[in-house]
């Protein structure tokens, strides 16, 4: 294959899981995810583990906190030679300016990684946007203002739901990156995700990355179903 732009989702708790889990997938390099649950319970060596295995890692930490926070958080990061990290958009432009700094101050090669914005989470929608956070424009309206402060920033892209991702390369272009969970197998349960699609159509919405979690770390056998999902987005 050539270079996923399919991102796994590691939902597993412990060094030894994902180990078991990434050796199921023999010399196949992938890009995966490394949440907050992960990460806080196995840390820095983990990485390490994955990247010695030949893998990208996307690091999804989401960090939201006053700007000289997120900068000094991000030049650490940057040492640990991921290739996504990200910031939630509604810090502010101020804040995700200064985790672009950070990065660069703290990067160990000639590259940073890349950063990008968490705009709205796929566990929301328009009604809890209403009610519970009082912000009352359309729900892609707010997302595409968020990626636009984003852009500002100089950062390299968001995630979204693929629902939102054409507004957002129609408006920024295409080297923008879209990196959009919320991705489903015709046959799956959506779980607690409200705003999902399956990889074809994320495809046709010109999502940059999937991410998929369950779809293929809860399958019989990852392999197959990683590929299934990998035939679909790639078309």
């Amino acid at each position: 294959m050539n270079e996923s732009r399919i991102c796994i989702a590691l939902d597993f708790q412990t060094k030894a899981d994902v180990q078991a889990f990434l050796e199921k997938f023999g010399d196949e390099k992938l890009y995966v995810k490394v949440g907050m649950e992960l990460f806080y319970g196995e840390g820095i060596e983990m990485v390490k583990m994955i990247k010695e295995m030949g893998h990208k890692i996307f690091l999804d930490l989401k960090l939201h906190d006053i700007p000289n926070t997120v900068k000094s958080a991000m030049k650490q990061l940057a040492k640990l030679d991921v290739d996504i990290v990200n910031v939630h958009a509604s810090g502010s432009v101020a804040m995700m300016k200064a985790a672009i700094e950070g990065l660069e101050e703290g990067k160990t090669q000639e590259k940073r990684p890349l950063c990008i914005a968490v705009t709205c989470l796929t566990s929301l929608d328009q009604e809890v946007l209403d009610n519970e956070l009082l912000i009352h424009d359309p729900l892609p309206e707010v997302v595409l203002k968020w990626a636009e402060n984003a852009k500002e920033a100089g950062l390299d892209g968001v995630v979204c739901s693929p629902l939102e991702s054409k507004i957002i390369h129609d408006k920024l272009g295409l080297d923008f990156l879209t990196v959009t969970p919320g991705i489903r197998l015709a046959t799956d349960s959506v779980n607690d995700q409200k705003r999902v699609t399956t990889p074809e159509m994320a495809r046709e919405l010109t999502s940059s990355y999937i991410v998929v979690g369950r779809t293929i770390t809860g399958a019989k056998d990852p392999l197959a179903t990683y590929k299934e999902v990998y035939k679909q987005f790639q078309g």
